[in-house]
């Protein structure tokens, strides 16, 4: 089955194309694809018997319009024509092992629901269809020059009575009609003629005694004209109108005609081929932008951010800047190459957030209401009357916990500050890390990480919140060693795993990655004073920890402070390219995580339950694809010619390891007064109020009250 689009411009005299787009539907493919009705025949065919079936379809379509109009003119005759009216028609048509077609349906509108169920695709390939209708109905004004009009009135004095050269008489409706219809033959669209044409005919006509006879020696004029240019029988292949070139395969015109997005966007500057850069902001609720841009010629190819990128794709909007490059490419070279950049800049807004100023009520959340991860728990913001004067400091980072917000009211998170959303764990606290205790903490200490993005950025929170400045960092995917931290007194290394780049027969196991980090960070010593940090989003589980206490037996390090960063949100939004994980696969993921907490303690290790603490948050991820990151690097502006580069966490793991590692240098009996948690109420709105947006520990952000440019630190 195939659905063909015809525009019918003339019922008297009977005047109709043919659009090139078509929807296929084969039993491999019983939703169908759109594609050139051209290349579909030839797939199928051979180039002779490909033509012969294309001519095959215009005739049959146009006996059935020729019927159509026979008989609506008998019916119009004493109505007034409307000379310049148009129609799109769908005819759906049936080949077996004919080369000619049946016509099962006609469609009086523009159809595409034989496509996929998706309505993006279905929208796109409408209005392809649309735009290509009105570029060809109503070509650029330079082409009514005044030659031409010039060239009008010449010809209406010719044809236009019956005093001219032909004697022909013409009136002025069918010399109008007659006009156009030349323009429409001279306009280089998608749209091929259907009818009139020389070749439905077995000779030309006698005379020019009427007009369709006058229509059809102008088809057949341009239709030799056209063959004679590209030396060929066949009909020519059309370029859209935006195009003025012909389709020979070379990528001439690297122009994109539209951008389509789901859900649609704004873009500023409005879209223009010409224009290569645009802005367009996105609410906080939107989290994924569906984006397939559409190239001027289709000997273009379209890959979005890279050269082997897709042509169409869903992507994570991140809080904040994203960016999304569309390659135009020219691939009639053996190497693609990039004709043309357009970038798209994306900015996705911040929760909606009601500044304090009065009265307010707690409200805590374990989890999003869209999002049920436990489905036997509460969801969404609920009262909250937790009390702080019982409360001591945290032993351990995997402690049940909430997050806390002040609102207005709990039934409407629109009436919340999030800007002072806090962790707060349930019967203890995370204590302030002042920086010259964290500094005292650190000294002489090794810090080993080994995981993926993730744990990278907590490395790079450590070390900035250490050195007060973050001097060095990338998006480093193998093994990093820092021995100037701290004045030199604390050394900081790290390796990347997995490994997913690389064939499976290529990766490094666990193990051997492992290993590797320990031999970079040598000496060790078999105490607290190294500490190995093991983590990731969602490869982590119980055998990797098995693994690790067999490695640091081997290596007589079995003494040593691990820290386990446990499973964390990511990977659930439909994305292309990676894979998305579903509700129950989500829920799956929080009860494997429950058995790495366990696992982890059984072995003496301590862990910080990043999946409780991220769950309830997954919308405020930042960029990235996989949906999974919490943290970035950005600007810290000083001064109009200096900035510095600091890590901005979305507060939900880096310090609560900081508050973690201060309380096993010094133990809660030998906490500050100052560290000690607030006991009474004003004190308790104090914590909340004005405690830095997502910070575990209560730490004071020093970015607070700037405007810093993000620079997006995770790639995973």
């Amino acid at each position: 089955m195939v659905n063909v689009y015809v525009l019918v411009t003339s019922v008297s005299p009977l005047t109709s194309f043919l659009h090139d787009i078509s929807v296929v539907m084969t039993i491999q493919h019983p939703r169908g694809q759109p594609v050139k009705l051209r290349d579909f025949l030839l797939q199928h065919l051979d180039p002779a018997a490909s033509h012969q079936a294309l001519r095959q379809v215009k005739q049959v379509i146009s006996k059935v319009l020729q019927a159509a109009a026979a008989s609506t003119n008998k019916k119009l005759r004493t109505i007034s024509r409307c000379v310049l009216c148009f129609q799109l028609l769908t005819f759906t048509l049936l080949f077996s092992s004919s080369v000619t077609p049946v016509v099962v349906q006609v469609d009086t509108q523009l159809n595409v629901s034989g496509l996929s169920n998706d309505a993006f695709d279905q929208q796109i390939t409408k209005d392809l269809i649309l735009e290509d209708t009105l570029h060809f109905l109503l070509p650029p004004l330079s082409h009514l020059s005044s030659h031409t009009h010039l060239s009008s009135e010449r010809e209406g004095s010719q044809y236009g009575g019956c005093t001219g050269t032909l004697g022909i008489s013409l009136s002025e409706d069918e010399f109008l009609l007659l006009l156009h219809f030349q323009l429409l033959m001279k306009t280089s669209s998608a749209f091929q003629p259907l009818y009139p044409s020389v070749s439905s005919s077995s000779s030309l006509p006698r005379s020019l005694s009427d007009l369709p006879d006058l229509l059809t020696q102008i088809e057949g004029f341009y239709k030799l004209k056209t063959n004679r240019s590209c030396r060929t029988d066949e009909p020519p292949r059309q370029q859209p109108a935006l195009s003025s070139s012909q389709d020979e395969g070379l990528c001439v015109d690297p122009h994109l005609r539209q951008i389509y997005t789901d859900p649609p966007l704004i873009l500023t500057p409005p879209f223009h081929p010409l224009v290569k850069e645009y802005r367009t902001e996105v609410t906080f609720d939107t989290m994924t932008v569906r984006i397939r841009p559409e190239p001027v010629s289709s000997a273009c190819r379209i890959h979005l951010d890279e050269h082997r990128g897709p042509r169409m794709a869903n992507y994570p909007v991140g809080l904040g800047n994203s960016k999304i490059s569309i390659l135009v490419m020219d691939g009639s070279h053996p190497e693609p190459v990039i004709m043309s950049i357009y970038t798209v800049h994306v900015y996705r807004e911040s929760r909606p957030s009601l500044p304090m100023f009065g009265y307010h009520v707690m409200c805590s959340f374990v989890q999003d209401c869209s999002l049920l991860v436990q489905p036997g728990r509460p969801c969404g913001l609920q009262p909250h009357s937790g009390s702080q004067s019982q409360r001591n400091a945290c032993s351990s980072g995997h402690v049940s916990g909430r997050w806390v917000v002040p609102c207005l009211s709990c039934s409407d998170n629109r009436t919340c500050d999030w800007r002072e959303v806090s962790w707060q764990p349930d019967g203890c606290y995370h204590p302030i890390v002042d920086h010259p205790l964290l500094q005292d903490c650190m000294k002489d200490r090794k810090l080993l990480f080994i995981g993926d993005s993730t744990n990278r950025g907590m490395m790079y929170f450590l070390m900035e919140r250490v050195n007060s400045t973050l001097e060095d960092w990338g998006k480093a995917h193998d093994t990093l060693v820092y021995r100037n931290l701290n004045r030199g007194r604390t050394l900081v290394s790290y390796s990347y795993y997995p490994q997913f780049w690389l064939e499976k027969k290529q990766r490094p196991t666990f193990r051997q990655a492992l290993q590797q980090l320990l031999n970079r960070s040598q000496p060790l010593v078999n105490s607290n004073q190294t500490v190995l940090v093991v983590g990731g989003v969602q490869w982590l589980n119980t055998n990797h920890l098995r693994t690790v206490s067999e490695v640091l037996d081997s290596e007589s390090l079995s003494n040593i402070l691990v820290v386990v960063k446990s499973l964390g949100m990511g990977f659930h939004l439909p994305v292309d390219g990676i894979r998305s994980l579903s509700l129950t696969e989500i829920q799956d993921l929080y009860r494997e995580n429950d058995d790495i907490v366990t696992t982890a303690k059984h072995h003496g290790y301590e862990v910080i339950d990043t999946f409780s603490i991220t769950m309830g948050r997954y919308k405020e991820f930042l960029q990235g694809r996989c949906a999974c990151h919490f943290h970035e690097v950005t600007q810290l502006y000083l001064s109009a010619n200096e900035a510095l580069p600091v890590v901005r966490a979305a507060g939900l793991t880096a310090d609560v390891l900081l508050c973690f590692l201060r309380w096993r240098s010094f133990g809660p009996q030998n906490l500050p007064v100052t560290e000690r948690p607030p006991q009474t109420r004003t004190e308790q709105r104090e914590l909340y109020i004005h405690s830095a947006a997502n910070q575990p520990c209560q730490t004071r952000s020093r970015t607070r009250g700037l405007n810093p440019q993000p620079i997006v630190l995770e790639d995973q």
